[in-house]
This record gives C-alpha cells, structure tokens and sequence, in this order.
C-alpha cells in the first residue's frame, strides 16, 4: 500500500500544545515514514535533508567548531572536498589520507567513503572504528545492500539518496544515519534552525525507491560485474575500477581526448552525469575534477537496460578513443 502524501505545513495543536506534527520545517509525516524505512534498512536513526550536500554540510556544521580538523578519504566524492574548501572561511579544516592506510591521529572527524567516487577504493574500517573520533561514511554508492557502516564501527552513515535509495532521477534528497541518540538529536536541532529538511514530495519519491531498492541494485550489480569483467579484457581500458558489488566502475582511457570521444559515441548509455538511475550513464570526470583524476578517467555507472546492449553499446564507443 502506498503511503498518503501529506504535504501540510501546519497541524492543529493536541490540548493546546504541539503534538508529534506540527511545522513543517521540523518534520512531517511523510518525511518521518521514509526516515524510518531507511533507518530500518542502515540499522539506524535516520534523518532526511534537502540534498547530499545539504546532509554533509550540517554533520560537519553541527558537530565540529572553528578550529577543528577534518580528515577526508582521498578520492572520495570531490563535491565533499569542495564543501570543506569553503568551511575553510568559518576555520574549518580538512586534511586528506588513504583511507585503505593509516589514519590522521589528530583528526576530530574522520570521513571515508565505502566505496569511494569515482576511484572505488574501500575503507579500513577496522582502522576507522579504531579511531577516537566519530568517523562518517559515504555509503552512497554500496548502499545498506551492500555496506552497513554502523556494524562495521562508524557513527554516521551518510547517502546522496538522489542516486541508488531514491533511484529515479526524479528527487534531489539526502539522509544521515546514526545509533546515537545525542547525535540525531543534534542533527534534528541543525536542520530545523536551518530549514534543510527534505520536502514531503520528495520524501515519498524516496519511499517508492526504497520498494524496489532490492532487486534493482541487484540486477545492476550483475550487469556491472560483466562489464567489468569485459573492461578487464578490452585494450582500449588502461585500468578498471570495480569494487566487486554495486552499479557504479570506472575505467581509464589513453588521455582526455580520448574519453571525450568515448562518451560521446555512446547511444544506449547516457552522456550525463550523477548515478544510480534505472538509466545508465557515463561521463569523462575531470570535467569537474580537474588534475585530481586521470585526464582519460570514465564514470560509467549501470543502470537497467539489457546487459548485452549496454556491452555493445560500450564497445563501439571504445573503438572510438
């Protein structure tokens, strides 16, 4: 059954006091519907934000001071390094590390991501959970079929719910996940001061993803593991990046002018960018990075159409760089 869409901002007092609902900028009932079904699938207390960016900035704003110090996975989500390159202003600052290696012993946030975009490298969590500082995870593109960062010892998960949770390239929404009670109540002051809570429309969007979650992460991991296993084989890919699960790889042509034809010549797969749509799609990344990845470094992540169309597709285009 689906759930009713509420998109109230106001409702009635209960004995002249607030009940459960009563402004929409604090929370609403279809908002707090999909924050359970995620909380239930993370292990957690979920809470829902207008963007993935809007969810990072009030972890990093909620929870840190002027002064302190960020240490960011490498070659994670450059739109993360971004954020933190402007906090720099209020004197917040971030230092990046290997997160398959030793941690920064100084850092008073520690954020990994699992697996990281678009270089797919896997966190020690180990070393993480091991860290005397609460520890984020961008669990964006595993999502909690894969990966549940709050059994592997981090405090917070975070997603980009734009892409695999809500699935449709139809809503903008992002989500953090925590066991602890202080930290979501926290996070749920942020929000509400600031107004970065998701809209109701959005929220049920995301609740019509989470149905299908399932068997559509699993229908897009088995394509990805194919063309992977193609990429591996074909000589026009230097390297391929592939963690093993999920929809999303990367792989590396010989230059930038060379991935630019590459995406370009595809027809099934999209020339577009994000991730974790139903449809597929593939994008040169330093168009938006710059030095910080190979010029030659495509983004393909798998959406789903027939995987022997998508192969073919992707072999033509190949044959242009």
């Amino acid at each position: 059954m689906s759930v009713p869409l509420d998109r109230s901002t106001t409702w009635p007092y209960e004995d002249g006091e607030p009940g459960e609902f009563s402004y929409a900028r604090f929370s609403s009932p279809t908002v707090a519907e999909a924050e359970r079904a995620l909380g239930d699938l993370d292990g957690g207390e979920a809470l829902l934000f207008a963007s993935g960016a809007a969810a990072s900035a009030a972890v990093v704003l909620a929870l840190l001071s002027p002064g302190q110090t960020v240490a960011l996975a490498e070659g994670a989500y450059y739109g993360t390094g971004v954020l933190l390159d402007e906090l720099a202003r209020w004197d917040l600052r971030h230092v990046e590390f290997d997160q398959t290696g030793t941690l920064p012993p100084d850092a008073d946030l520690v954020w990994i991501e699992a697996p990281s975009n678009p270089f797919l490298t896997m966190p020690d969590f180990e070393a993480a959970a091991a860290h005397p500082s609460p520890v984020v995870c961008d669990s964006t593109a595993a999502t909690p079929l894969h990966v549940k960062p709050l059994e592997r010892g981090c405090d917070i998960v975070l997603h980009s719910a734009t892409k695999f949770l809500a699935g449709h390239d139809d809503a903008l929404v992002g989500a953090v996940v925590t066991r602890d009670p202080e930290t979501a109540a926290r996070l749920r002051e942020f929000r509400t001061r600031t107004g970065s809570i998701v809209a109701p429309d959005v929220a049920w969007l995301l609740l019509r993803g989470l149905q299908t979650l399932e068997v559509r992460v699993a229908r897009q991991t088995e394509t990805a593991r194919s063309i992977a296993e193609h990429l591996r084989t074909h000589p026009a890919a230097a390297i391929v990046r592939y963690p093993g699960f999920g929809a999303l790889l990367s792989f590396d042509v010989a230059d930038a002018e060379s991935a630019r034809r590459v995406e370009t010549s595809t027809r099934l797969i999209a020339n577009k960018t994000s991730l974790g749509g139903v449809t597929s799609r593939i994008e040169a990344r330093s168009r938006w990075e710059g030095d910080r990845v190979p010029p030659g470094l495509l983004r393909l992540s798998v959406g789903l159409e027939d995987p022997e169309a998508l192969w073919v597709d992707l072999e033509r285009a190949l044959a242009a760089a």
